[in-house]
């Protein structure tokens, strides 16, 4: 597993989101909470029917995640304690506000994260598959608002970008390169 640190709090790896041990992983999940394709149904399918049994639940109680919205479950079967699943935006042109709303994903997984004591979190790239977010942009987003909410919290001790394709490992590895350099 090829990896890269930037600073002493964030990691980029490239990898397979249902195998890393942190307190939480983030799922890049859509409206019904039901599993998907892509890293939802890869996540359902490695953490077993716990995790869709407290979808469930939750679609009961509240009738699923909004858009930017996060909800968080049990890992199941995953070596991670919590799954939360955050709905990011399906992109449409840049016009219908899909940056908040990203941006809106990565902060209410963190806020989620802290109020459950997660002090480790592994993030997927949200919203670059099927819902075509241009790749470059959506990584500049989620390195940002990571460290962002970083500079202001300190009970999560480590961030992980986790990306399945050479392509996101290697955009995401040349962000945090140019950041480090203009530090």
């Amino acid at each position: 597993m090829e990896s890269f640190k930037f600073g002493n709090r964030v990691e980029v790896i490239k990898g397979d989101i249902t195998k890393i041990k942190v307190d939480a992983i983030v799922n890049a999940a859509n409206n019904s909470l039901l599993g998907g394709g892509g890293v939802d149904g890869a996540i359902h399918a490695a953490g077993g029917k716990a995790i869709l049994e407290e979808c469930m639940k939750i679609r009961e109680k509240q009738g699923g995640c909004k858009t930017g919205e996060a909800v968080i479950t049990t890992a199941g079967n995953l070596p991670a304690k919590y799954v939360i699943h955050t709905v990011g935006p399906v992109w449409s042109g840049g016009q219908s506000g899909e940056e908040d709303l990203l941006r809106n994903s990565y902060r209410n997984s963190l806020r989620l994260a802290v109020e459950h004591g997660v002090e480790s979190i592994a993030f997927p790239n949200i919203s670059t598959g099927v819902y075509m977010f241009p790749k470059e942009l959506a990584a500049k987003i989620a390195i940002d608002e990571v460290l962002k909410f970083l500079e202001k919290d300190s009970s999560i001790q480590k961030v992980l970008f986790v990306c399945y394709n050479e392509d996101n490992y290697r955009l995401y590895r040349e962000i945090c390169t140019s950041k480090r350099e203009g530090i």
